[in-house]
């Protein structure tokens, strides 16, 4: 926590490699993951409770002091361990990190935040508009329950589930690389559970997968299910003419989609190009792309230098990331909507200039892995009425997937499908 507050660190980056060195296993590392990505997901309402407990604002509070509080009220409100307990251990990790002074500090704090149960916590703290208080009391910032609720338009009931789902464990999902391993062989492999949208997707209900034998092989990796669907309805699109095996990969950092591509190409004897700008992220899709027909290109998409004539193109854009908070503990808390101006003008040169290296009757899918309207809908929309594209419906390109929306794009949601909210949609270059 000290990390991710002082370093903007990535807890699920920073937390597996402390666990390994601490020697913590079984039970305690469980815990030990439950109280951290559990008080990085829910600072909002935390602080809040924090601040009234202390009769200051948390401003006011010295970082590492705030750590300790985050972590006892947390225990106190949001798990099942005994008030007396989360006092005593909060109190202890105070009196040895600052002394008796502020451990007397986090002792009045605690006492008087185990006061309330969580319910009259939101009672008493929560805005009172409706989409206000369920963001508080699911410990979202205002501002993002309000996007996901613009973004269900006249199913916004179900915005409790989605606030919800942000903060449940999500399953490990892995992909099956195609040619090597099926979902079936994958999932009896490693003791998992075939996917239920994706034909290469397999469910993990927990460990650590990188010690799995197919992922240590290369003939598996550690991929959402939205995320696989994406690549899949590319190579799924009609196309205008045949197709000649030239496809292309964009925005291809860490290489995920790019890998599942190169896969797919491999079966038809097809290439796949691969944009990144950063060179650490490039050396990422270098690895996952291993034995692959991918060639990786270290520029920037939107002035490539790449030759035009691609068949398929995906622009899985860099995005606020609002679709994947459940698998990054701290994001929420990080994003502004200052960040979307900056993301949305990106967004449009990137699919400008894929539409740029389309051929005629060739086809770019266009994803984000976030569901907020200006980032998804309102982008397909201006690059239609811009470019002239043909919007395919892309409903049909994923099969068996339901409940996706009303077209011409599609929508998922971790609360229906178990996947990130991955936005996408098709765009076909009239001949």
């Amino acid at each position: 926590m000290r990390a991710v507050r002082e370093r903007d660190a990535y807890a699920n980056l920073v937390l597996p490699p402390l666990l390994r060195d601490l020697g913590l296993s079984g039970r305690d590392a469980a815990l030990a993951t439950e109280l951290a990505y559990g008080a990085c997901r829910s600072l909002g309402l935390l602080d809040a409770v924090i601040a009234a407990g202390a009769g200051r604002p948390i401003e006011e509070i010295d970082g590492p002091l705030l750590d300790v509080l985050r972590l006892g009220v947390y225990q106190l409100l949001r798990t099942r361990i005994g008030a007396h307990a989360a006092v005593d251990t909060s109190v202890a990790l105070a009196r040895s990190e600052f002394g008796a002074g502020k451990a007397g500090f986090v002792n009045a704090v605690l006492r008087r935040a185990g006061e309330k149960t969580p319910e009259q916590w939101v009672e008493a703290l929560a805005p009172a508009d409706p989409v206000g208080r369920l963001a508080f009391e699911y410990a979202h910032p205002a501002w993002i329950a309000q996007a996901f609720a613009d973004a269900l338009g006249a199913r916004a009931g179900e915005l409790r589930e989605v606030l919800a789902a942000d903060d449940a464990r999500p399953l490990v999902h892995l992909v099956a690389r195609p040619g090597d391993i099926t979902a079936e062989e994958l999932a009896l492999v490693t003791g998992g559970e075939e996917g239920r949208w994706s034909p290469y997707a397999v469910y993990l209900d927990g460990g650590d997968p990188g010690k799995l034998e197919p992922v240590r092989e290369g003939m598996a990796a550690v991929q959402d299910e939205g995320s696989q669907l994406v690549a899949l309805a590319l190579t799924r699109a009609e196309l205008g003419g045949p197709d000649t095996g030239r496809w292309l990969d964009l925005c291809a950092g860490p290489g995920g989609k790019a890998a599942l591509l190169g896969a797919i190409a491999a079966i038809d004897g097809f290439r796949v190009d691969a944009v990144e700008p950063a060179a650490h992220r490039a050396e990422l899709v270098r690895k996952a792309v291993r034995d692959l027909p991918v060639d990786i290109h270290v520029v920037d998409g939107r002035a490539s230098g790449l030759t035009p004539g691609y068949d398929r193109i995906l622009v899985d854009a860099p995005c606020t990331g609002l679709g994947a908070l459940r698998r990054r503990p701290e994001a929420r808390w990080r994003r502004t909507p200052a960040d979307v101006r900056e993301l949305v003008v990106l967004q449009r040169e990137l699919l400008s200039a894929a539409w740029d290296l389309l051929r005629p009757g060739g086809v770019v899918v266009y994803s984000t892995c976030s569901p907020h309207l200006p980032e998804t809908v309102s982008i397909v929309a201006d690059a239609v009425r811009r470019l002239g594209a043909e919007q395919l419906d892309t409903r049909e390109l994923l099969p068996g997937v339901t409940d996706v929306g009303d077209g011409p794009g599609a929508q998922l949601w971790p609360h229906r499908h178990g996947t990130d909210a991955m936005f996408l949609a098709a765009l076909r270059k009239p001949r």
